[in-house]
């Protein structure tokens, strides 16, 4: 089983603008880095192979240097998120994997139970999903090659359901895991705030505290 995970390495400015746009780039910038540490430490629990996906290449020396644990660390594609994971899907399956499970960088309520619960949903199922609130989903597992997904409606609140009509249409049974929001508005903040308060890892107790100072 083969945990991916799709980020971006935090730069001031970049990302999180909507949390830039209530709360300045350098507050935005401070959570976006805490976010980055969570699913870090996500990857550094998951009991099987790891893989990193950074969204600039010029980034992967740093990720190689700094975090020599993660088993690899490649650059996405061009194109949008359905053309990367299609792109990153092919290339580790040609190369062995056989079940992968995707997820990002901004969903530090997930656990690793959850991943757990994803990687034994295959068992039933060949495509395994976490849905989101808004419509969207923050973790896409397989046991088979992903449909094509480029045509997906991507960052919408139409994207679950027609990533499961992509999947369905191409022959393959969908399964869920317990639903996790990610972190992207003001809303969310005040969330995690009082959701993260029983949750012990230390990077999510670290974003808790920032949260709280900064609202």
């Amino acid at each position: 089983m083969t945990l991916i995970l799709f980020c971006k390495r935090p730069q001031p400015g970049i990302g999180k603008q909507r949390l830039a746009a209530a709360l300045g780039q350098k507050a935005a910038f401070r959570i976006a880095e805490l976010l980055h540490q969570c699913a870090l430490a996500q990857l550094a629990s998951w009991p099987g192979r790891t893989v990193l996906a950074t969204f600039d290449s010029a980034d992967c020396p740093w990720y190689r240097q700094q975090l020599p644990w993660i088993e690899r660390v490649v650059a996405q594609q061009q194109g949008n998120l359905g053309l990367r994971i299609n792109a990153l899907d092919l290339q580790l399956r040609a190369q062995g994997h056989e079940r992968l499970i995707v997820i990002g960088s901004d969903m530090p309520e997930q656990t690793p139970q959850q991943l757990l619960d994803a990687g034994e949903r295959l068992n039933d199922y060949d495509i395994v999903l976490s849905g989101a609130a808004d419509g969207g989903v923050t973790l896409m597992a397989a046991r088979v090659p992903w449909p094509d997904l480029s045509a997906l409606p991507w960052s919408t609140d139409r994207l679950g359901q027609a990533l499961v009509e992509c999947c369905e249409q191409a022959g393959f049974r969908v399964g869920w895991v317990d639903a996790c929001d990610d972190v992207d508005l003001m809303e969310d903040l005040y969330r995690i705030r009082d959701s993260l308060a029983a949750d012990v890892r230390a990077p999510q107790q670290t974003l808790r505290k920032l949260i709280q100072e900064l609202i």
